[in-house]
């Protein structure tokens, strides 16, 4: 499903459970409606796939050809998921400011994606501190940890902030709202990594779901991300071949008010703009032409041309 939509790679969350919750932890009854089991310690273990279950997963995903990897949600996870030889490690945002964590992940050498919900920027500038000598290679998600995310707290602007406080590291987005423009706008604003889940039914059990793309979704998310990038474009501000034709049909040129005798010092009050034919000087040349000589007399409505003016040397557009 995630090729068929166009996602460049499936990231799945690993938990060794006994080394990311204490016993208490495990133990505390679970009520919930999304429960699969009495505890959250029976609930996990329902929910959490098994190392040769990883190793299938895997083998499946290099078969159809998409990335592979998870979230190593303890430092046992990480060192089964190096072991796995996965591409990157995904930091979830429980674990960004784990530092001891973060130093034994980074010391593996592959390259970390790592997300940023319920941090403070003192704490991801301590994080790019600790990753940035042991392994550059690695990226900030800007995120929230909600789920649904309301617009009113994604904050994009996280992103330019990111952006400017560590200009050597690509910066991402991790979205846990409803739909796909959120996320297209953080493209917009430069986020090289997007990520978001992905499930194939909304209304299934589990508070995930709803925060959720379905496959058509996620299809139309990669689809509109992929014109963004093309229309990103270049920064040079410049007259395009593809204008060219508007141009030719509606751009101006300088044209008399006024009859203007030959000979006559050309002024502001003889000269007005319109589409004009033939075409004539453009009308940023309007100023310039004030005070020069006319060497022959021009019509009322006559588009001005540069044989009309004496020792008119044209400027050159750069």
């Amino acid at each position: 499903v995630l090729q068929d939509c166009g996602a460049d790679c499936a990231k799945f969350q690993k938990s060794e459970l006994e080394y990311k919750f204490n016993k208490k932890a495990l133990e505390r009854p679970y009520t919930s409606k999304h429960s699969w089991g009495k505890t959250y310690g029976e609930h996990k273990r329902h929910l959490e796939f098994s190392h040769d279950q990883y190793r299938e997963l895997k083998k499946y995903a290099e078969e159809i050809g998409i990335f592979f990897t998870a979230s190593g949600m303890d430092e046992m996870a990480v060192e089964f998921l190096h072991e796995l030889d996965v591409p990157f490690f995904k930091v979830g945002s429980g674990d960004t400011n784990n530092f001891p964590y973060l130093e034994k992940t980074a010391k593996k050498g592959r390259p970390m994606v790592i997300s940023s919900g319920m941090q403070s920027m003192n704490t991801m500038h301590q994080v790019y501190e600790i990753v940035k000598p042991i392994n550059p290679n690695f990226c900030f998600l800007q995120c929230t940890s909600a789920y649904p995310l309301q617009p009113e707290d994604v904050n994009l602007r996280v992103i330019s902030a990111y952006q400017s406080a560590f200009p050597d590291i690509p910066i991402g987005y991790s979205g846990h709202e409803t739909g796909i423009a959120i996320s297209v706008a953080a493209v917009a604003m430069g986020a090289k990594v997007v990520e978001r889940h992905v499930t194939l039914d909304k209304t299934w059990k589990g508070s995930d779901h709803q925060a959720s793309l379905e496959p058509n979704e996620l299809a139309e998310l990669v689809k509109a991300i992929r014109t963004v990038e093309k229309a990103m474009g270049s920064p040079v501000k410049q007259l395009l071949p593809c204008e060219m034709a508007c141009n030719e049909k509606l751009g101006k040129s300088v044209v008399a008010k006024v009859a203007i005798p030959e000979g006559a010092v050309l002024t502001l009050d003889m000269l007005t703009v319109k589409v004009g034919e033939p075409k004539g000087f453009p009308p940023e040349a309007i100023f310039d032409l004030v005070g020069q000589k006319v060497k022959k007399s021009i019509e009322e409505d006559e588009t001005i041309t540069e044989q009309a003016v004496e020792n008119h040397v044209k400027k050159v557009k750069c």
